[in-house]
């Protein structure tokens, strides 16, 4: 229509004419836009770009890129991106009868990152090298005993000297090196290889570069997309780290868009974040509780006394105060969402009532006590924690609820190393807050078996009691997957039953990035480096595309 014949129409409309046409046409306006959008919608779909950076920060330093002698996070991270686990490598497995063979095969076409192929070699090298003495790998203990043949060029057999059902998560978790870097490196001189930080892997990502400081110190590690990974590949091209030496700081790189994002131990630094961001959290299969040594203090021999201890807590309190909430109530030895978890209640309101039943009186400075035929036992306590801000929070929140049941508590931090390396390893603790890490296959003997009870035993409680053992060790030797969840929970009664701990929570696993990652998928976390497990679905980058 021509413009001028236009304009005479409109001028020759009424005022209150003129008025309905205008609305008229932007309710047109209106409908068009919304059924373009639902056209859109309906007909086209977002999906991940291949290309894009992303930086996390990390507290730490990278030492050992190796998965046979890692024992840090930061290691531990890397290496979930550098290096393939044997569940991803293997097409297939089967276990003999008597769950004492396991057979493992290859897939076809599975490479190093400097083009040589993976062979059932390369696994029995690497088993063997953990289990070399001079090796110091924290994974000695998992492979003891275990004997690795060559079957075939990509099969491999490992003999165990019993039935151990849970085998198979150490195998499948097991990520091995590349023979021909190391077979003529003495295993007691595996830690001084430069492969330690420039990593020959056979991961999603491939090591590109770092940079160090004139002290020494690593701030930057680069990792670039493995393009003849066998798997599926990542959609973000390069996965760079940036280090820094506390929290705080890896808050402030993010609020200056340094990084992109990153794993957040405190929850308390959340209200320190300003940049927009998203919060990503996943279940921990770790708890942490108070292990009490029955045997330093006569009080806490007395099992009324550990009931009282227990009841006096009042967990969800502590979860919503210390963790707002990011956190979940601890009831027994294993973790909510872990196999054969049973759920227990607990009542604060009973600790007075048992210790009044049981004739601890209230004594002089509101501490109660016991007077025997040989002396007065004062409900006096020593409490051991690492030196972690969490946890001295948790302390104080302890001591002030004892203290409301007349138990006086007298806590004494420590750093971290010194309480693995000295406390610990001499069980010179009355009380102590420690965490365990369950894990996905819920094998509880290191933690609480008799035979575990000293170094370097984890069972940080010094628990006895025989029908524990015998279904601990029977739930090792259980395929039965039906009777192997009975016996679980049946253990757990029996454990929380004899309260030779406290148990308090397991922290959620916090994500913090920027509000353009997608992808992030995790049900639960036991280590930091798990997250990764789904990184071929992360990304940062979309485009609209039809159907």
């Amino acid at each position: 229509m021509n413009p001028s014949i236009f304009l005479k129409i409109l001028k020759s409309f009424s005022r209150r004419e003129l008025f309905v046409f205008a609305a008229s046409f932007l309710l047109f306006l209106i409908s068009l836009s919304f059924l373009t959008i639902d056209f859109i919608e309906s007909n086209t779909k977002i999906i991940p770009i291949d290309s894009g950076k992303y930086i996390e920060g990390a507290v730490g330093q990278p030492s050992f890129v190796n998965p046979l002698i890692a024992a840090s996070g930061v290691d531990l991270d890397l290496i979930a991106l550098t290096f393939s686990d044997l569940k991803n490598l293997a097409e297939s497995y089967k276990v003999d009868e008597k769950g004492t063979i396991w057979r493992y095969r290859l897939k076809e076409g599975v490479f190093w990152h400097d083009g040589q192929p993976i062979f059932s070699d390369d696994i029995i090298f690497s088993v063997e090298a953990v289990q070399n003495p001079d090796a110091y790998s924290p994974l000695f203990q998992s492979w003891r005993g275990v004997k690795a043949r060559r079957i075939s060029e990509r099969e491999v057999e490992f003999e165990l000297v019993s039935p151990y059902v849970f085998f198979k998560n150490t195998i499948e978790e097991f990520r091995p090196l590349p023979k021909h870097i190391f077979k003529d490196l003495p295993a007691a001189n595996i830690r001084l290889s430069e492969y330690n930080l420039k990593p020959i892997g056979s991961g999603p990502y491939k090591f590109s570069a770092f940079k160090k400081q004139d002290n020494g110190y690593i701030d930057f590690y680069a990792l670039e997309r493995n393009e003849n990974y066998f798997g599926a590949k990542p959609h973000i091209a390069k996965f760079n780290f940036a280090f820094y030496q506390n929290e705080e700081s890896v808050i402030n790189a993010f609020n200056k868009g340094a990084i992109d994002g990153f794993n957040l131990t405190n929850p308390d630094n959340l209200s320190k974040i300003k940049l927009p961001h998203q919060i990503l959290s996943a279940k921990s299969l770790k708890y942490y509780a108070i292990f009490i040594n029955q045997h330093s203090q006569a009080a806490l021999n007395d099992k009324n006394v550990r009931f009282a201890l227990n009841q006096a807590i009042n967990k969800k309190e502590l979860v919503e105060k210390v963790f707002q909430n990011y956190a979940q109530v601890a009831d027994g030895p294993l973790v909510p969402g872990a196999e054969g978890i049973a759920s227990n209640s607990f009542d604060p309101s009973e600790s007075d009532k048992i210790l009044e039943a049981t004739g601890w009186a209230w004594g002089s400075e509101n501490i109660r006590e016991k007077t025997t035929e040989k002396e007065t036992i004062k409900l006096e306590f020593n409490l051991t924690i690492p030196e972690i801000p969490f946890l001295i929070e948790t302390a104080d929140f302890i001591k002030n609820s004892w203290s409301k049941i007349g138990v006086k508590t007298n806590i004494s931090i420590h750093p971290l190393p010194a309480v693995n390396n000295e406390i610990i390893k001499a069980r010179d603790y009355q009380t102590i807050i420690f965490g365990n890490i369950i894990g996905k296959n819920s094998d509880l003997f290191s933690f609480w078996h008799s035979s575990e009870r000293f170094y370097p035993g984890l069972n940080l409680a010094l628990y006895e009691n025989s029908s524990a053992d015998k279904l601990i060790e029977s739930i090792r030797q259980n395929f039965n997957d039906e009777k192997r969840q009975t016996d679980l929970a049946s253990l757990q009664s029996i454990i929380v039953q004899d309260y030779p701990a406290i148990f308090l929570f397991s922290p959620d696993y916090i994500y913090v990035s920027k509000k353009n990652l997608g992808g992030f998928e995790a049900d639960f976390v036991s280590l930091p480096g798990e997250r990764f497990e789904n990184i071929e679905k992360w990304h940062v980058k979309t485009a609209r595309v039809f159907k």
